[in-house]
């Protein structure tokens, strides 16, 4: 939740003609991380848990590369992006710990 927060937070920032692209992108899979993660949660076996944090670790990358994308761009000054970045990585070593749980 902390990661979704803080990418509203940066895309506010965002020039209004990305509205519709990497503002959107962004955005949308952010929020797929927390989906999958509360999906995976209430899923009844390890395996199903295990591919619904797969999802959402990937949806975590997918932020991760979009933040770049938006330095890159120049949307985003490197440091306003330090917290998304920080929080993409905690949250995808989370996922993979919960990954390794359920797949065992």
């Amino acid at each position: 939740m902390d990661l979704v927060e803080e990418i509203y937070l940066i895309t506010k920032k965002f020039h209004p003609d990305e509205r519709f692209g990497l503002t959107a992108q962004i955005r949308k899979a952010a929020n797929s991380v927390v989906a999958n993660t509360a999906e995976g949660f209430g899923r009844s076996t390890s395996r199903d848990k295990a591919n619904k944090y797969t999802i959402a670790r990937g949806e975590c990358t997918e932020v991760h590369a979009f933040v770049l994308i938006a330095i890159r761009l120049k949307f985003l000054p490197e440091q306003e992006a330090s917290k998304a970045m920080s929080l993409s990585i905690e949250t995808g070593k989370l996922l993979s710990g919960l990954i390794q749980k359920y797949s065992s």
